[in-house]
């Protein structure tokens, strides 16, 4: 400890006496000079990180040297516009904006890539609606037996050349047929 009192703070390189010292890596640190070098906010023992002499918050260390690229998010950080040149990085230059040619300006109508069609009404099937059976995308309200039109379920439904049956109108249509078949418990039986 030098003459005078105390270590020398990290930060501002006055004297530290020990009510206000905060150590870190060794050296001290005075309560309020433990910031984050870029944002500026209060640090302790499991919220900073620590590069050569120089203390950051875990977010601005990540973001200044951490890794980079496509999949590498900190977070709900990963939201943020922030480019990141506050930390001297320079931002790529982004492709410029291209609206779309479709006349219909609804973005309903403004699909990307295309969109499935409903086999059954031959309309378009957006995400919020779309139900899948038989291979293909279908409205919620399509989703029924082609014969009785009762409602189905992807677990209650058959299908036959693109479209679908409940299993019992599947049966009865497309089922064995002949002698001994469907005729309740005595269907094995035969006379002679």
């Amino acid at each position: 400890m030098p003459f005078g009192g105390g270590n020398k703070c990290g930060c501002c390189q006055k004297t530290v006496y020990f009510a206000e010292e905060v150590q870190c890596e060794g050296k001290s640190w005075h309560k309020s000079c433990f910031l984050c070098m870029v944002c500026k906010k209060n640090l302790d023992s499991t919220t900073v990180a620590v590069h050569v002499d120089e203390i950051y918050c875990k977010s601005c260390y990540g973001k200044k040297y951490g890794p980079k690229g496509y999949g590498f998010g900190g977070g709900a950080g990963t939201l943020s516009m922030d480019t990141g040149e506050g930390l001297g990085i320079k931002p790529e230059a982004q492709a410029p904006h291209r609206p779309t040619n479709n006349p219909n300006a609804s973005k309903f109508a403004q699909k990307v890539g295309g969109s499935d069609v409903c086999p059954r009404c031959g309309k378009a099937v957006y995400a919020a609606e779309k139900v899948i059976g038989g291979g293909n995308s279908w409205h919620k309200g399509c989703f029924r037996c082609a014969k009785c039109g009762k409602g189905l379920e992807s677990t209650t439904l058959a299908d036959k050349d693109g479209e679908i049956y409940c299993k019992g109108c599947y049966a009865k249509n497309f089922g064995p047929k002949g002698f001994g078949f469907g005729q309740g418990a005595g269907a094995l039986a035969h006379s002679q």
